[in-house]
């Protein structure tokens, strides 16, 4: 071994058990390692652990940059665990190393047998059996030999309105289909298998409506117990006519003992169980004795009822069985819970409450199903339903959106209010900020995706057990590198560890956190939940109102504009925080998803912030780039969210439909989109189709995002006045860029979508001296003096704002000329430009308490999003690059 780091649990101690196993992504050193095959994992003690690693992306030598790593559940999970590699050569060239991955330590490997018409996958605890087409998703899951659960299917409701008062709506069921089987995985610790198909209108015909797309996958582990299931869908509807009532995972669960010995549990708030009997036994008239109260209590085999008193025993028809149960979540602050015995019956009421948990379990004392979802109350309006526990066959639904909730309407919000010419709109961004067009605010290909974990039981687990299972499907477990190896190993660019070794450091890293836990908080005050919003913040600040403007245009959902996904993932990076990283991962989730189109005539684009987030009609690669989402692909080895970032390999192709300045274009008399001579913005635009092609270039090998990526870089350092050109014309089949216009056209937008992060990994890992010029004058120049832009260029720069946010332009050009002069500069623009953030009451809560508000809430007024994911990056950049120069 010549080269180790230690693992660790990011929430502090190792969890007491894992059930379901485990997996994350960790970096490597340029030329270290030669291939996932080296590596090796030990616990705390030095023990070798079963484990498996298969490469997520390579350097341009070859060599492994980053890797996925699994390890199997186990009940004693180690405090924290060490990678380690065999030294060896790193190959040659460009292309990823074979997948091969390390022997498993015996003792623990999860097995796929694939036939012709299921894929069978046993974790050597259970076992699950997936056709390779039909309604269901899988037809069993097997614990000791025992179907526990079978049949799992996807169901959805559509109505076909929403009436106001009176009137009627018709809904119609629909089922999953699957139509296509892959195993991406198959051990020897873990296994992957994705499903792929349309939700189908459930009436027979040739006329069954089938819509929803959607991709499932289960994750097995070895000596698993539980089965991750990750859903995506995508909203293929029309707005104005089709509005989802329902959308669940359903399975059959099998029930063989007595109605007394068969069990319900559902969680609700705070750790919280309703615990429950099919027929209980506690509380009669006539008492059955207390061994036989303690066992129904307990989930355990009540004696044989020739024990009890004779007064129950010759009475058990006359107990009433509860066959079915439902617990509401509708909102973010209340769910309700009742039962009945069967249908037809009246509904009794149970309780209400706060937050569930998100779980329930239907068992015997033989065994059954638990089912955990994740972000269950953030992601309102959910469902759990119990159905026919007094049968042969109940049923347990998840519903990721509760058929009791009002209808999903994705109507747009306006009736355009005249704006139907440029001119018009135009006007209109000048008053609401937003920028309409008619027919833009289309919701038509955006995504959702949902997790949610599988418990395979062979007895009615403790409820002490069962709660520690909720807790886990809702936080999960996870594994990371410590900020300092990841710093170590030089990926994502400019950024280093916290540092408070002097005061200035520590009052600049005082204000970053004040400013995540402010929006933290804002989180919680505003209600920022629910199923198409969970994940993303507010935009601008109505101090007047004291709210954020949820109904001004585009001031409303921030839909990742000037990236503030980069700023929290930039801070989870140098923190290790885990508060940090699960508002990253919920932003990734939800941007990458819902910000995004993922078919129809806007695929790989994404939506500017809006009321909606989908609303806005600049749909631009600076919301879809994959700049926001490879921090949580590369950390954590993620198949959708890897998803997300091949969907957007072509992306290119989009400047051939729609022109993203087309409002504002200077040339719009004369330009159209020409496949040979497309208009693209060398800021947003190939910043983000940068961040496209070096994704895939890492990931694949893809000579053609190699060739683009390396080829523009060439193009842009060729131009005579490089990025300060603003746009150049780029030829869709070559790939390439015409360097012969000359012209100079500054935007204060160009810098803050991703693109400083990216030119910087760029310059490290490619050796293109054109380019890295053309950058650094774009750094230098940008805050330069006047006289310093006439100089070199021959006209002063317009359009230079956002002061406070280029001084890490600045910034990187002392690092990497070594200049003190600028080093000095960008700590002056730094406090200069953020007339927002720069002054101390800018980082003092103010508390507002009713009636002058719904709910008490802390606002800090000038604090927009804008300011504050920029002044984020340009701190954390500026520490990096100069802090030594700070005073």
């Amino acid at each position: 071994m010549t080269d180790s780091t230690m693992i660790r649990w990011i929430d502090g101690g190792a969890p007491a058990a894992i059930s379901g196993g485990t997996t994350w992504g960790m970096p490597f050193a340029r030329g270290t390692v030669p291939a996932a095959s080296a590596l090796h994992v030990t616990d705390a003690d030095g023990a070798a652990v079963p484990s498996q690693a298969w490469p997520l992306a390579t350097w341009p030598d070859g060599s492994l940059k980053w890797a996925g790593l699994a390890l199997p559940a186990t009940d004693t999970p180690s405090a924290g665990y060490r990678v380690a590699y065999d030294a060896g050569d790193a190959p040659s060239g460009g292309g990823l190393p074979p997948s091969s991955v390390p022997p498993a330590v015996p003792g623990a490997r999860v097995s796929v047998t694939e036939g012709a018409e299921t894929v069978t996958v046993d974790t050597g605890v259970l076992q699950m059996v997936i056709g390779r087409g039909g309604s269901t998703l899988f037809s069993e899951l097997i614990r000791n030999g025992r179907t526990v659960a079978r049949d799992a299917q996807l169901v959805s409701l559509l109505q076909d309105g929403v009436p106001e008062e009176a009137g009627t709506a018709v809904r119609n069921s629909f089922t999953g289909e699957v139509t296509a089987v892959v195993v991406e995985q198959d051990g020897p610790v873990r296994a992957v298998v994705r499903l792929e198909g349309r939700h189908r209108q459930d009436r027979a015909g040739a006329a069954a409506r089938s819509w929803l797309p959607f991709v499932v996958r289960f994750y097995f582990h070895a000596n698993a117990r539980s089965v991750r299931m990750v859903h995506s869908f995508t909203w293929d509807g029309d707005a104005d006519r089709d509005f989802l009532a329902g959308l669940g995972v359903r399975f059959t669960v099998p029930l063989e003992a007595e109605l007394h010995n068969r069990h319900v549990r559902i969680a609700g708030a705070g750790g919280g169980f309703l615990a429950e009997a099919v027929r209980g036994l506690t509380g009669l008239r006539r008492d059955p004795g207390a061994e036989v109260r303690a066992a129904q209590v307990a989930g355990h085999p009540t004696p044989d009822p020739s024990s009890w008193n004779p007064e129950v025993s010759g009475r058990l028809d006359l107990i009433p069985a509860w066959g079915d149960y439902t617990l509401t979540q509708l909102n973010a602050d209340g769910f309700e819970l009742r039962k009945r015995t069967a249908p037809g019956h009246g509904w009794v009421g149970i309780q209400g409450g706060t937050r569930s948990g998100g779980f329930c379990s239907l068992s015997d004392t033989a065994g059954g199903l638990g089912v955990g979802v994740k972000d269950f109350w953030q992601s309102y309006p959910g469902q759990l339903d119990i159905r026919g526990a007094a049968g042969s066959d109940g049923t347990l639904t998840a519903w990721l959106y509760s058929p009791e909730a009002q209808p999903m309407d994705l109507r747009f919000y306006h009736d355009g209010l005249g704006q139907d010419t440029f001119e018009d709109q135009l006007e209109g961004l000048e008053i609401t900020y937003e920028d309409y067009e008619p027919g833009f605010g289309d919701p038509a290909g955006i995504a959702r995706t949902h997790e949610l974990n599988l418990f395979a039981y062979d007895a009615t687990p403790s409820t002490a057990n069962l709660a520690a299972d909720a807790a886990a499907a809702s936080v999960p477990a996870l594994l990371q590198a410590s900020p300092e190896y990841l710093h170590s190993v030089n990926v994502f660019g400019d950024w280093a560890p916290v540092d408070r070794s002097t005061p200035a450091r520590a009052r600049l890293e005082d204000s970053l956190d004040f400013l995540f836990d402010f929006y933290a908080g804002q989180v919680e005050q505003r209600r920022w939940y629910g199923f198409w919003n969970y994940g993303d913040v507010m935009h601008t600040y109505d101090f007047d109102r004291h709210t954020w403007r949820y109904d001004l245009g585009g001031y409303a959902w921030d839909n990742s504009e000037l990236s503030p996904d980069l700023w929290l993932w930039y801070s989870y990076l140098r923190t290790g925080r885990a508060d940090i990283f699960r508002f990253a991962e919920a932003m990734t989730r939800h941007t990458g998803e819902v910000d995004v189109y993922h078919l129809g005539r806007w695929k790989g684009l994404g939506s500017r912030h809006n009321v909606q987030h989908w609303g806005c009609s600049a749909k631009q690669l600076r919301i879809s780039t994959p700049a926001y989402r490879r921090f949580h692909y590369y950390l954590t080895a993620d198949e959708r969210t890897g998803d997300l970032l091949t969907e957007l390999v072509d992306s290119d192709q989009n400047f051939l439909g729609l022109d993203p300045v087309r409002k504002v274009r200077p040339d719009a008399a004369t330009y159209r989109p020409n496949r040979g001579a497309l208009g693209v913005g060398l800021g947003t635009d190939w910043g983000s189709l940068a961040a496209t092609w070096l994704t895939d270039w890492e990931r694949t090998g893809n000579p053609r995002s190699r060739d683009r990526l390396l080829g523009t870089m060439a193009d842009i350092g060729a131009l005579k006045y490089g990025f300060l050109t603003g746009e150049a014309l780029y030829d869709l089949d070559a790939g390439r860029f015409d360097t012969g216009r000359e012209m100079i056209s500054v935007s204060h937008l160009s810098a803050v979508f991703g693109l400083v992060e990216i030119c910087s990994e760029l310059i490290d890992l490619v050796d293109d001296p054109g380019f890295e010029r053309a950058w650094l004058q774009y750094c230098r120049l940008f805050l330069g003096t006047k006289e310093e832009q006439v100089a070199e260029v021959g006209e002063p720069l317009a359009g230079i704002y956002l002061t406070q946010a280029h001084s890490r332009l600045t910034a990187y050009a002392a690092a990497r000329l070594q200049d003190q002069g600028l080093a000095a500069r960008a700590w002056e623009s730094f406090a200069e430009g953020g007339e927002h953030l720069n002054h101390e009451s800018a980082f003092t809560l103010r508390r507002i308490e009713p009636p002058y508000v719904l709910l008490p809430v802390d606002e800090a007024p000038t604090v927009s999003t804008n300011d504050a994911s920029q002044f984020g990056l340009a701190v954390i950049q500026n520490l990096a690059l100069v802090g030594d120069h700070l005073r």
